[in-house]
C-alpha cells in the first residue's frame, strides 16, 4: 500500500485538530502545522 500523507493547517483547535486526529487514526500520514 502507498502511503499516504497529508498537510492540515490550523490543527491546533476545532474542526483542524479534529480532522488531523481522524486522519491520523485512518493510517495517513499528518503533517501539522498551527
Amino acid at each position: 500500500m502507498q502511503e499516504k500523507r497529508v498537510l492540515i493547517t490550523g490543527s491546533t483547535d476545532g474542526i483542524g485538530k479534529q480532522t488531523a486526529i481522524d486522519l491520523a487514526n485512518m493510517g495517513l500520514f499528518v503533517i501539522i502545522h498551527g
